[in-house]
This record gives C-alpha cells, structure tokens and sequence, in this order.
C-alpha cells in the first residue's frame, strides 16, 4: 500500500524557494546582456533631424529650408523653379557626399513616386537624404 503523507525533504536539498531563485538567475542574466546588446548595438548620430513644420522647434511656423521640393509625381522645385528630370541633379546645391539632401515631399505623394526619386539620386551618387513632409492633420 502506498503511503498517504509525504516523505520529508532530506535535509541537503534546498528549500522551494531557493530552487525558484536559483532557476531565476539565468534569465536575470540574459535579460541584462540583451539590454548591454541593444545600448551598444543602437546608433547614435551627432547629426539630428531639422525641424519639421509646426513642430515645437520652429517659431511661427517658420519653414524648414530644403534642397528639393516634391510636388508631384516626377514634379520637382528647386529654389521655386520647376525642374526637369535631365536638369534635376546638375542645379542641386549640395554635392553628393557633402551633407545630407534634404527633401520637402507632398504628404499626399505615393512611395512609388518617391522611389523613383531615390533611384535617380542614387545614380547620381547622393547616398544621404532627410525627407521632410507636412504633418498629418
């Protein structure tokens, strides 16, 4: 017959409690070495963002000033001058690899359009760009 009550813990085995914490440890420590991971692994960059439209860093809805302004598909401003795509990186004043470009896009513009933009930066060798758009409302 078996017996109805428990046999007692032998007295070199630890407590419950100790076995939990002692189980606990390992995932304590691989916790801590994802968070280390992350803390290096993130970037950080001394360049920051500029300030886009009616956000807290522009006074009176002062507008950032950009390279390039998108107001369409292949419709391009430069200085407020329309812009052809044969003439499109020869009258940008910043040269590939000087500083980022920065872009005013329509927040209504599709990706595609964008897209296409970027390839033909790229080809001219602009490897940096800050797209700016208007928040949304």
């Amino acid at each position: 017959m078996t017996p109805l009550k428990q046999e007692p813990i032998a007295s070199h085995e630890k407590p419950l409690m100790d076995r939990v914490e002692d189980a606990m440890l390992p995932l304590i420590n691989l916790v801590f070495l994802l968070l280390m991971f992350f803390i290096l692994a993130g970037r950080l960059t001394d360049d920051p963002l500029p300030p886009l439209p009616m956000s807290q860093g522009t006074e009176g809805g002062e507008q950032p000033s950009v390279d390039l302004i998108v107001t369409g598909p292949d419709q391009w401003r430069i200085n407020g001058d329309p812009v052809s795509a044969d003439q499109l990186t020869q009258h940008l004043a910043v040269s590939p690899g000087e500083r980022p470009l920065r872009i005013g896009a329509n927040r209504d513009l599709s990706m595609a359009s964008l897209e296409r933009l970027f390839r033909r930066l790229e080809q001219a060798g602009y490897e940096t760009v800050t797209v700016l758009t208007e928040p949304a409302s």
